[in-house]
């Protein structure tokens, strides 16, 4: 059986690829060192900014990504995790470069998202993710009706937010994305999708109660990429 080593493709932002680091060690049952997943981060922040790629105002980076994907392979990487959900945009031309089998965000969300009992969920998001539909399509294949952000409100709202975060400008950037999930609780969402990696960390810098009310996608994946760890764990021990 192949060893197993969760590569971690990060860098985007450095500190949303620190906090995933910390949501897989929580996410993992684990008596003493030798039971946590065994993680190599690629954590180059250098990689060109994804949201500026796909609104056609800066370079593509996947290039970079497709070099981060050959680096984690050479290591041995079993498997992959991109804890940033724009740089989604790009997965299947990154799993098409890779031997290992990259675990995607958004359906280790959606999973989750099928135990709730909302019909109503907003999505916290950059316009890219938004414009290609990734959450919005499996909600509502679950029955459940998407509430996004209005141009107004990614413009005035989660961008600066975003960015403020990348600046380290915790609590300015947690201020602002704490009005992007007023506005959507304000227009009937009953729980939210913090779908950018900066947002949980810029809520949980203000203790903000819309966390309360939050489904976060890196977690999400933590306990993906943890469970197959587990399984493989089992596996040889059986």
């Amino acid at each position: 059986m192949t060893p197993f080593l969760l590569g971690v493709l990060g860098g985007m932002g450095p500190l949303a690829t620190v906090d995933f680091m910390t949501k897989l060690l929580d996410a993992t049952p684990a008596q003493r060192d030798q039971q946590q997943i065994p993680v190599l981060a690629w954590n180059v922040p250098q990689i060109a900014d994804r949201q500026q790629a796909l609104a056609g105002t800066g370079p593509s980076p996947l290039s970079q990504l497709l070099n981060g994907i050959k680096t984690l392979n050479a290591a041995g990487a079993s498997h992959i995790a991109i804890p940033c959900n724009t740089a989604h945009h790009w997965f299947d031309a990154l799993q098409a470069a890779s031997a290992a089998p990259l675990v995607h965000i958004v359906e280790a969300t959606l999973t989750q998202i099928r135990s709730e009992h909302a019909t109503r969920v907003g999505v916290i998001a950059t316009k890219g993710t938004l414009d290609a539909g990734w959450y919005q399509q499996g909600l509502c294949r679950l029955g459940i009706t998407a509430v996004v952000p209005e141009a107004h409100e990614l413009e005035n709202l989660f961008v600066p937010g975003c960015y403020a975060v990348k600046r380290g400008a915790l609590h300015e950037g947690g201020e602002l994305l704490a009005r992007q999930a007023q506005a959507l609780v304000e227009r009937g969402a009953q729980r939210l999708i913090l779908a950018c990696t900066e947002v949980p960390v810029a809520l949980k810098a203000i203790d903000s109660p819309f966390l309360s009310h939050a489904i976060d996608p890196a977690q999400a994946l933590a306990e993906r990429c943890s469970s197959l760890w587990q399984d493989y764990r089992h596996s040889c021990c059986e």
